[in-house]
C-alpha cells in the first residue's frame, strides 16, 4: 500500500535495467576531524541485543534471485559487497504519556574494517507487527532494503516505532511527531551503545531517511535532534519522500476537499485522527467527528474500518465548521503540535514528492521547502511530475536520489 521493501527493489531493478548506474556509498570515508561532534553524556538505554543472523553476499543474493531470477546479478553486483550481521536491539524509551517502556529495532552491521557511516531508516506504514524491522521478516525493511544498504557499506538502524516489536502491546503512535521522533532517537542511542560495546568502527556520521510515514518520522527525528538533542549526533543530511509535514493545512484539506475514496488511503486518515484524539486526551465520541452509519463503524473497527468514501463527505457539519473557524481549539492545537514543515534544519534536507500524490498531497513538501528556504536552510526539492504516492517514478526518484545524496554529502 505504501513504500515497501519489495516495491523499492522492484523499482531499483527496473532502474538498473534501464541503464542507470548507482555509485557505491562512501561508507569507509572518514569524516573531517573538524566536524566531529562530541556527544553529551547520556544515560544507558540499551536493554539487550540479539543476533538475528549473519549473511554472506551469496546468501543475500538468493533473496534477490528469488524475486528477480536471472536479473538478480545486476542488483547483487552493484550493492552486495560485504557480509552483514543483523541484530535485534531492545531499548528503553518513553511513550507519549511519559511512561517508560521498551521498544525495539534492527541494526545491520557490515563486515568492513574501515570506518563506517550510519543510516537511520524510518519505515513507512505497516499493518502487521510481523513486518516491523526487528523481526527481519521477508516483508520488513531490514530483510531487503536495510540489508542492501548494509551490505553496500553502511551501518543501518531501523526503529520499529512504538506499537510494534517489543512495544506491540501499546497503540502505534501513527503520524505523531513526538512519539515517532523519540522512539527513533532512542534507537540511535541504543545503537551507539551497542557499537561502542562491540568496538565497531562508526565514524559518527549519521544520515536519516524515510518515505511516506517514514518521511514524516524522519523529518520529526531531524527536528528532535536539532532542538532536543543538540550536539548529540553528527547529523550530515536527511532525505525524505512524500511525508505529511504540514498537518494543519493537510487536515483542513481533508475536511474540505473531496479526496480519494480508496479505502486503503481513507482508513489512514481515520487512523491519524484516532491517534490524535487518544494521545491528546480529546476522547470525543465518533459521532462528534462522523455522520452515521460511519461513526458506529469507526467506533467498532477503528483504523481497520472499510469506508470507500471521502472523509469530507462523512464528517459532521459541526466538526467541519469547528475546524474551519478554529473554535475547536483543542483539536486544532493537537494537529498543529504535529507540524514539522516550518523550521530551520541544521543539516541539508532533500525532499521528494509526486505532484499527483492522491494520499499525501504535494503541498506538504512544497510548503516545507518554502518555509525552510525562507529561514535560510539548505533544502532541495525534487517534484516528480505526475506521480502518485506509490508510482514507480516517485519511488525510483526517491530511492536513487537518496543513495546518491548520501554518497556525495561529506
Amino acid at each position: 500500500m505504501l513504500f515497501t521493501t519489495k516495491t523499492f527493489l522492484s523499482v531499483l531493478m527496473m532502474t538498473l535495467l534501464s541503464g542507470l548506474v548507482l555509485l557505491g556509498p562512501s561508507g569507509c570515508r572518514t569524516a573531517p576531524a573538524e566536524e566531529t561532534v562530541t556527544p553529551e553524556p547520556q544515560s544507558s538505554v540499551l536493554v539487550s541485543a540479539t543476533a538475528v543472523g549473519e549473511y554472506t553476499t551469496a546468501q543475500l543474493g538468493t533473496r534477490y534471485t528469488a524475486l528477480f531470477g536471472n536479473l538478480a546479478p545486476l542488483l547483487v553486483g552493484q550493492y552486495l559487497k560485504n557480509t552483514i550481521t543483523v541484530y535485534k536491539l531492545t531499548y528503553k524509551t518513553r511513550n507519549t504519556d511519559g511512561s517508560e517502556i521498551q521498544a525495539s529495532g534492527a541494526l545491520v552491521i557490515p563486515k568492513v574494517s574501515g570506518p563506517l557511516a550510519m543510516v537511520s531508516m524510518q519505515h513507512g506504514t505497516i499493518r502487521s507487527d510481523s513486518d516491523a524491522p526487528s523481526y527481519n521478516g521477508p516483508n520488513s525493511d531490514t530483510y531487503l532494503y536495510g540489508s542492501l544498504f548494509g551490505s553496500s557499506g553502511y551501518i543501518v538502524a531501523l526503529p520499529d516505532y512504538i506499537g510494534y516489536g517489543a512495544s506491540r502491546s501499546v497503540p502505534h503512535t501513527y503520524e505523531h511527531r513526538a512519539g515517532l521522533a523519540r522512539a527513533s532517537a532512542d534507537m540511535l542511542r541504543a545503537s551507539r551503545e551497542f557499537l561502542a560495546q562491540n568496538k565497531t568502527n562508526w565514524d559518527k556520521r549519521l544520515f536519516i531517511t524515510g518515505y511516506s510515514e517514514g518521511g514524516y518520522a524522519t523529518m520529526s527525528l531531524h527536528k528532535y535532534l536539532d532542538e532536543e538533542a543538540k550536539g548529540e549526533f553528527n547529523l550530515k543530511a536527511s532525505s525524505v519522500g512524500a511525508g505529511a509535514y504540514d498537518k494543519t493545512s493537510f487536515m483542513k484539506y481533508v475536511v474540505n476537499t473531496a479526496t480519494t475514496s480508496r479505502n486503503d488511503y481513507t482508513s489512514l486518515y481515520v487512523w491519524v485522527l484516532l491517534t490524535y484524539d487518544r494521545i491528546y486526551g480529546l476522547n470525543r465520541p465518533m459521532s462528534y467527528y462522523f455522520k452515521e452509519p460511519y461513526a458506529s463503524q469507526i467506533a467498532s473497527q477503528g483504523q481497520n474500518v472499510s469506508l470507500n468514501a471521502s472523509l469530507s463527505q462523512i464528517f459532521t457539519d459541526t466538526f467541519k465548521q469547528s475546524v474551519n473557524s478554529g473554535s475547536d481549539a483543542a483539536f486544532v492545537r493537537a494537529v498543529a503540535d504535529n507540524d514539522v514543515y516550518d523550521w530551520k534544519p541544521s543539516a541539508p534536507v532533500q525532499l521528494y514528492h509526486g505532484t499527483n500524490d492522491q494520499l499525501v498531497p504535494f503541498f506538504n513538501t512544497q510548503n516545507a521547502f518554502d518555509a525552510m528556504k525562507k529561514r535560510g536552510a539548505t533544502v532541495l526539492i525534487n517534484p516528480i511530475q505526475g506521480a502518485d504516492h506509490t508510482d514507480v517514478m516517485a519511488l525510483t526518484n526517491y530511492a536513487l536520489g537518496t543513495f546518491e545524496f548520501f554518497r556525495t554529502v561529506q
